[in-house]
């Protein structure tokens, strides 16, 4: 229905309640996918590996949207973009349909609306103040949208402090190995989503290079992430998730330095590190910072875990493309842009090792049986 409504949306206002559908959708869809696989494989060990796998079924289509994306948009134009989402859902839902067995609790449990409200509040509040400072600087709807979200945040912890079925049962967070992989999950979309973002700004509007051009030299981005994934999952399954994920954030600390330096004329090859810095990085991790929430918490929570997980890393997705964005300016100011970029190339390696330091703390050693 969302992307039928962004495919035919006949103004702009339109379009971004199009959005807002595909994003309900994809909030319910892709927990719902790992609930199934804990489900599905109760063992610690087979989960990790069929974590693996659900990523790497999941990561071709992060090269495929540069790609065909591009081409859409190029020789269709942007409502492509969305209509060929269609058929793609009317072969997946009867699929699922057949296919995916039930595995609902049997007890009955109340969504927590006033709880999922809130979330929604205090993050919309976040992106929309980075967003506004990043063009006008600290005005008023600044302020407002931040004294919005820090008064919808507080109003989240207290109901769900007090909920008798909340949506996040706060005493999880007292687990070290479940906030520390969730904390680490949203380091790497933070730094991963953001700069995914600024690199498409930099080789479309920086250099002018075509959509379908940009997609093709993002490849080296998001290839090792769809090959790595299966592989993350074995490793994780043998060694546990904490030999993946020190690999995976230094591997992305070294793409997020090779930002520092770059110029608006920057050839292909001084870019190549950033892109396998990043696709190495975040292949290495996917998996096992899953792997590594999920075992974290007893069997029963393993789909709440997954779901926690998931919403940790998009959130700090949504708020990375704010914040990177407001960052490195408007491309079409090309050196301030190139400026931006040194600027979360630092910051984005101190996030990396940051997050190295907690995944040692919190993320104990050892096979996901042990």
């Amino acid at each position: 229905m969302g992307s039928l409504l962004c495919g035919l949306a006949p103004t702009i206002a339109t379009l971004v309640a199009g959005r807002v559908v595909q994003g309900l959708g994809a909030a319910l869809l892709l927990p719902g996918t790992l609930a199934v696989i804990t489900h599905a494989y109760p063992g610690r060990g087979e989960q990790a590996r069929a974590v693996g796998i659900w990523a790497r079924v999941s990561a071709p289509a992060l090269p495929a949207g540069p790609l065909l994306g591009g081409a859409l948009v190029s020789w269709l134009g942007w409502q492509a973009v969305f209509l060929i989402n269609l058929p793609v859902i009317a072969l997946a839902a009867p699929a699922a349909a057949t296919l995916v067995v039930e595995t609902a609790d049997p007890r009955s449990r109340r969504l927590d609306v006033p709880g999922g409200v809130l979330a929604a509040v205090a993050l919309s509040g976040v992106v929309f103040a980075v967003i506004s400072a990043g063009h006008g600087g600290a005005g008023p709807a600044v302020w407002g949208s931040a004294a919005v979200a820090v008064l919808a945040g507080i109003g989240f912890v207290l109901r769900e402090c007090r909920a008798a079925e909340p949506m996040l049962p706060l005493g999880l967070l007292r687990s070290p190995a479940f906030a520390g992989a969730n904390l680490v999950a949203a380091a790497m979309n933070l730094v991963g989503i953001g700069t995914v973002f600024v690199a498409t700004l930099y080789l479309q509007s920086v250099q002018h290079r075509s959509a379908v051009v940009a997609g093709v030299m993002l490849l080296p981005l998001f290839v090792p992430l769809a090959a790595l994934a299966p592989i993350t999952g074995r490793l994780t399954a043998r060694y546990g998730p904490r030999l993946p994920m020190s690999v995976g954030l230094v591997l992305g600390a070294a793409g997020s330095v090779a930002l520092i330096g770059l110029t608006p004329t920057s050839g292909y090859l001084r870019f190549l590190p950033v892109l396998l810095g990043l696709g190495l990085g975040m292949g290495m991790l996917t998996a096992a910072v899953v792997a590594a929430a999920v075992r974290s918490v007893p069997a029963e929570r393993a789909g709440l875990a997954s779901g926690v997980n998931n919403t940790a890393r998009q959130a700090a997705g949504a708020l990375a493309v704010a914040i990177y964005g407001a960052v490195v300016g408007s491309p079409t100011d090309p050196d301030r842009f190139t400026s931006g970029l040194h600027i979360i190339g630092a910051v984005g390696a101190v996030v990396w090792i940051a997050a190295l330091a907690l995944t040692w703390l919190t993320i104990r050693a050892g096979p996901a049986d042990a």
